[in-house]
């Protein structure tokens, strides 16, 4: 006698929810983490841009440039310029909600810099 094989209904539709809630949880996630990676990838661009001598002022304007460019809702109010080691270091912090359904929503902070390597 031959065992049966195969996937049980039920067991089809265990996982099929399974992977459809984690499919839109990537879905909700996904652009979040892309605008963090764009706001990582345009302040270390504008480090490498800029003079060491700059202002405040002129860093912040010329991640406005790149930020328009990337369509990015994040401002350059938001960033902490400094300087360590004579070097110019940006850094930021913020938090992003991302509502999944009725009153449930997933807060995720991102923290980056520039002098990190």
């Amino acid at each position: 006698m031959k065992f049966q094989r195969g996937v049980a209904l039920s067991g089809l539709l265990f996982w099929g929810f399974v992977i459809a809630m984690v499919a839109v949880l990537g879905l909700k996630i996904a652009p979040t983490a892309i605008e963090y990676f764009k706001i990582l990838k345009d302040s270390k661009a504008v480090v490498a841009q800029v003079a060491e001598t700059a202002t405040v002022a002129e860093v912040k304007a010329a991640f406005n440039k790149y930020a328009e460019v990337d369509h990015l809702a994040f401002t350059a109010d938001q960033l902490d310029v400094s300087k360590e080691n004579g070097k110019i270091v940006i850094s930021f912090e913020y938090e992003k909600r991302i509502p999944l359904f009725y009153n449930v929503s997933i807060l995720i902070d991102y923290k980056g810099s520039t002098a990190n390597p």
